[in-house]
């Protein structure tokens, strides 16, 4: 396959994420147009070179080198259109509406090139209804591309296609995302919220309500749902007020709005939780803001209160005990939390048994194998493991066994059963969904490899999942020289010129 070329992009939407996905561009030297629409004051294009100006500024920095935002070219949907004809790819990311996003397409399919992709950063929208705006000739270049925020340090991009988007088109875009923007790939389907939102924002809302459940303050479910549980050190509340409560909303709208009881059997646990509503209703919309479940103070941090609808001291801590049971290996460290006999344990069990059943159940309808969605988990929320991985490494029927009988018990957030996979045939005989063969696909009944495009062949050593095959770095090749910080080694093989690698071990790599 001949490698995409892509000289230029045009990006339509100079908001939070456009104008970030722009910078991300610029600091891989890819020339970007960043457009919106015309200014009502001054210049016409004064609300691209705003945003431009303004991406100096934000923490973390999204350029490489804040020089860089010069290069960005501001432009306007009245006077540069035209400049559409000279892009190879079209990024449109402007606000989660599909009717803003439909009218634009009207507007600016006169003057897409007949080569370029054109592609929608949407955070859960059908990808299939934004196409039916385009023309017929366009839809086969159209699909979906989810960059998580902030683009720059997000690995994960997301990749959607319809039933009529040219399966060539994704391949390039995918490489282009990969080997350009160095960024994680994973294809999703068309389903609400695609794989990682549609996981990570249902498990947010399902440890909230075991958070009800169980009494507990947000601050040591913080301490419990970080690091020590293997995920992102922000653990739950904390990474809700970073991705803002407003965001959350949308994310938790978009799966009220587009499935029901019938659809889903998880459907009742997406309702608004009480506590989102009222600190919607306060206007305390997370960091953006400077409050939501938590505020700054000085150097105190508080903890929201529904109570008393006030912040009240915070930073405490679960008790050491539950640290102690998470650095169990995986089978025992489940055991002692489905046993444990304080609230905190008995929470951890509910919030981890919650995302096996759920993943379990909607594997096939979102993902095409249980590699994406560790994948998406591990590059979109933080994880160390995706659910899979934790599941199989614990011991797959064990566990199986263990989360229907709360389900059985009524335990679990729905009384849909795992399904019959789980328990027989290939994955039951294989000991979970990650093979040497490759990870398991309900669809197509088998497990599925990799995708052999030409830019993973250039991977030697990709990420890879608990139980699928191939050698890591750390022991490939033949060693030269190692100490506790240091190990140069070469690639096995024949003839000169091989490459001398040093790999730092120490931490941080530093």
């Amino acid at each position: 396959m001949s490698r995409f070329p892509v000289k230029k992009v045009a990006v339509l939407g100079a908001g939070v994420m456009g104008a970030q996905i722009a910078a991300h561009l610029v600091n891989v030297k890819v020339p970007v147009i960043l457009f919106d629409l015309p200014a009502k004051e001054g210049a016409k294009s004064g609300i691209a070179e705003k945003a431009i100006a303004n991406l100096k500024k934000l923490k973390p920095s999204p350029l490489g080198l804040a020089a860089d935002a010069d290069l960005i070219q501001p432009a306007n949907y009245e006077e540069h259109m035209k400049l559409l004809k000279g892009c190879d790819l079209i990024i449109e990311a402007i606000a989660e509406r599909m009717d803003w996003k439909t009218d634009l397409y009207h507007k600016i399919a006169p003057f897409v090139a007949k080569h370029a992709i054109v592609a929608s950063n949407t955070s859960g929208l059908s990808i299939t209804q934004l196409s039916e705006a385009l023309p017929e000739a366009m839809r086969a270049r159209f699909c979906g591309i989810h960059f998580f925020n902030p683009p720059r340090y997000m690995q994960l991009v997301e990749l959607i296609a319809t039933p009529g988007t040219d399966a060539h088109v994704v391949d390039q875009l995918e490489a282009f995302v990969t080997s350009t923007l160095g960024k994680g790939v994973v294809r999703a389907k068309d389903t609400p919220n695609f794989i990682a939102n549609r996981i990570g924002i249902a498990g947010m809302l399902a440890t909230m309500k075991e958070v009800e459940n169980y009494g507990l303050t947000y601050d040591v479910v913080d301490d419990l749902t970080g690091k020590k549980l293997g995920r992102a050190s922000s653990g739950t509340f904390r990474t809700a007020d970073v991705v803002g409560l407003d965001t959350m909303a949308h994310v938790v709208r978009t799966l009220q709005d587009n499935l029901s009881a019938d659809t889903d059997p998880f459907y009742a646990s997406y309702a608004t939780p009480a506590v989102l509503e009222k600190l919607l209703a306060l206007g305390q919309l997370g960091q953006k803001s400077g409050a939501g479940f938590y505020k700054k103070v000085g150097r105190d941090i508080l903890r929201f209160e529904l109570e008393s609808e006030d912040y009240v001291p915070g930073g405490q801590k679960a008790d050491e005990v539950y640290a102690r049971m998470l650095k169990k290996p995986a089978a025992q460290r489940l055991q002692l939390l489905r046993n444990a006999e304080g609230a905190a344990g008995q929470f951890l069990w509910a919030i981890l048994r919650n995302s096996f059943h759920y993943a379990a159940v909607h594997l096939e309808s979102i993902a095409e194998s249980a590699r994406d969605v560790d994948q998406a988990m591990r590059w979109g929320f933080g994880m160390r493991q995706g659910p899979f991985e934790l599941w199989q490494e614990a011991g797959w029927l064990e566990v199986a066994k263990m989360v229907q009988e709360d389900i059985d018990a009524g335990k679990a957030l729905s009384r849909a059963p795992l399904p019959a996979w789980v328990f027989e045939g290939p994955v039951a005989e294989a000991g979970g969904v990650h093979t040497a063969e490759g990870s398991w696909s309900p669809a197509r009944k088998a497990f599925v490899a990799r995708r052999a495009l030409p830019v993973y062949a250039r991977q030697l050593f990709p990420e890879r999942l608990l139980g699928e095959a191939g050698e890591g770095f750390e022991t490939a090749g033949t060693t030269l020289s190692e100490t506790d910080a240091l190990r140069v080694w070469t690639l096995d093989g024949e003839g000169e010129g091989r490459v001398l690698i040093a790999s730092i071990k120490n931490k941080m790599h530093a």
